[in-house]
């Protein structure tokens, strides 16, 4: 790019100053195009004219004198490494940029291409210290202005099929408002039909381009356009002119463009996810709050059935026995029992039965007075004191031991409480809610658990199913916690990949929704992509349940519930195949197939 370089008088450093205007003023006015601090120049020295073919140099007036390579004149056309001497200062006018090769090395390399490409990575740099994408944008757009010579830069993007200008700059940083004028149709269609850079060096005597009516309007001269493209598919283009000088841009000029089109890309392929995530969350807050049943998030035909039963229940008083696997949310909907109920004003107060350790759960539970054991100073109310006027919520109740078992009965018999060490009853008004991972059928069964206190809380049961029989839900829970995880640790929008969210259907989650909680939490904290994948979430191939066939389903369930009938007629075959409807003969064979089976 033709340019003038020069030293300021008292200075050591040389400065170099690209030509790119019709007219440029030197002097040693700050209002100057080129101003140089030299005493001996004058306000407005000289002025240098381009024709569109040559460049000529001319006093302002007789009184600025001006010497080119030695000899005074008043207007002269300069040539490549002409040198001027205004004042005190020699400037040297190169019309051309000269590549130079390195002494140590021998390879060409040229000093301004290490300069743009340094300006390249701070520019880099910045992107990943900023996210204020239209800011980034414009500053994008100066850079390649400054980068090229241009005078004007465009970036325009294509929406709904429809050419949009979202930036447009000018050499002054300033934003262009008319930019939609300023543009060549032509050009731009060129590159949007082909998809393929365009360098123009003469539009007006371009013989592809002269006959358009937007370049002799325009009055152009040199022009550069670039297709912006993510993945194949066609974002928009970057268009970059100089109305005043023919033949400025070169392959060189052309290929920062690219390098800086590049950058572009990404920023607005990333800008695209980042507003497409937005729209998605807002989308799926909006599934999730229609799919919500206070704060349960679900819509399985389990979970509904759920539903309807804490509807019918929720306004009674009667206990309710809430089963299901760890992890599965059980507090979750002893919670909405209460908040549902008549007692939602009153506390709700919830133990552990299975955290505290045997000694002192009686304590916990009923309270004691002072004296009562070693270390009891005062008296201290119970969970069950605590819980009057509203619901106490006994969690892991399988956990409970025997001994406290007996004294829980006569609780919720009799509505009282007596403290340890007290010999007082204490009237209490209270709802009991109970939970546990246990069969408690079958721990009745074994003896560890009261027959009489299994029923007096088994009025109503709910029967939680694991995450694994919930279908969709496993999808509608994760994306509900990935954007709150998302918002809590102040990571952005994220989303998980196609291959993560058919992963997460496919494991089983034996650790239920809490499981499933914590691998989300993981993969936020620690995945930098905006995209979770199944590794993030620790879910490995080898690790998802493989899915059966019909038949082996078929032949899994016909097994197992053949078992289960045998198991409830003490093993009377006869009888077996008569409840199920089949020849005697087919549980002979089933008999026998389940002895082969435990034989190898």
């Amino acid at each position: 790019m033709p340019s003038l370089s020069f030293r300021q008088p008292g200075k050591n450093r040389q400065r170099t100053v690209s030509l790119y205007k019709r007219m440029t003023s030197i002097g040693r006015g700050e209002e100057n195009d080129v101003s140089i601090k030299d005493p001996a120049m004058g306000e407005h020295h000289a002025m240098i004219h381009f024709d569109g073919q040559s460049f000529y140099l001319q006093a302002v007036n007789r009184r600025c004198e001006i010497r080119v390579n030695g000899k005074k004149t008043r207007k002269q056309a300069l040539s490549h490494r002409d040198e001027i001497v205004m004042g005190e200062t020699t400037i040297s006018f190169q019309l051309y940029e000269e590549p130079r090769q390195s002494p140590s090395s021998g390879e060409d390399e040229n000093q301004d291409s290490l300069a743009a490409l340094r300006r390249l990575v701070d520019f880099s740099q910045k992107l990943m210290r900023n996210n204020d994408i239209p800011a980034l944008l414009e500053a994008l757009m100066d850079e390649i202005i400054s980068q090229t010579g241009a005078d004007k830069g465009m970036l325009v993007l294509l929406e709904s099929g429809q050419l949009q200008v979202r930036v447009a700059r000018n050499l002054k940083r300033e934003n262009i408002i008319d930019a939609v004028s300023q543009l060549s149709d032509s050009i731009i269609n060129k590159v949007v039909k082909t998809k393929k850079p365009v360098i123009v060096s003469d539009a007006l005597h371009d013989q592809e381009f002269n006959a358009s009516q937007s370049v002799v309007n325009l009055n152009l001269c040199s022009v550069m356009c670039v297709p912006l493209m993510d993945r194949g598919s066609l974002l928009g283009l970057i268009y970059v002119g100089n109305d005043n000088i023919v033949n400025l841009f070169t392959r060189q000029h052309l290929e920062i463009l690219t390098v800086f089109a590049a950058q572009a890309s990404l920023l607005i392929a990333n800008a695209m996810m980042i507003n497409g995530l937005e729209t998605d969350n807002r989308q799926l807050n909006e599934k999730i709050a229609r799919l919500r049943y206070g704060s349960i998030i679900g819509a399985s035909a389990a979970m509904k059935d759920i539903y309807r039963k804490i509807d019918k229940v929720a306004n009674t008083d009667v206990s309710v026995l809430i089963q299901g696997e760890t992890g599965t949310g059980k507090e979750l909907i002893a919670r909405e029992l209460h908040n549902r109920s008549h007692r939602s004003k009153g506390p709700f107060i919830t133990i552990n039965c299975g955290a505290i350790p045997e000694n002192l759960l009686e304590s916990e539970l009923f309270g004691h007075v002072r004296g009562a054991f070693t270390g009891a100073t005062s008296n201290k109310p119970g969970k069950f004191h605590l819980a009057d006027k509203g619901t106490i919520f006994l969690d892991e109740l399988g956990e409970m031991p025997l001994n406290l078992q007996v004294k829980l009965l006569r609780v919720l018999q009799e509505r009282t409480v007596t403290r340890v060490g007290d010999t007082r009853s204490e009237h209490i008004d209270i709802r009991v809610l109970a939970a546990t991972n246990r069969l408690l059928d079958e721990e009745v069964r074994n003896n560890n658990f009261r027959e009489d206190l299994f029923y007096r809380l088994n009025v109503v049961t709910l029967h939680l199913p694991g995450l694994r029989d919930r279908g969709d839900d496993v999808i509608l829970i994760s994306n509900y916690l990935l954007s709150r995880y998302c918002e809590e640790f102040s990571t952005g929008d994220k989303t998980f990949s196609k291959d993560a969210t058919v992963a997460m259907k496919k494991y089983a989650w034996p650790g239920n929704i809490r499981q499933l909680e914590n691998r989300i939490k993981k993969a936020v904290i620690l995945s930098d992509k905006v995209v979770i994948e199944a590794n993030d979430l620790d879910l490995q191939p080898e690790d998802l349940e493989e899915i059966m066939t019909l038949s082996e389903a078929k032949e899994r369930f016909q097994r197992r519930y053949i078992n289960e009938v045998l198991a409830r007629n003490n093993g009377n075959r006869t009888k077996t195949a008569r409840d199920l409807g089949v020849d005697p003969r087919t549980i002979f064979r089933h008999l026998e197939k389940e002895a082969a089976r435990d034989d190898t």
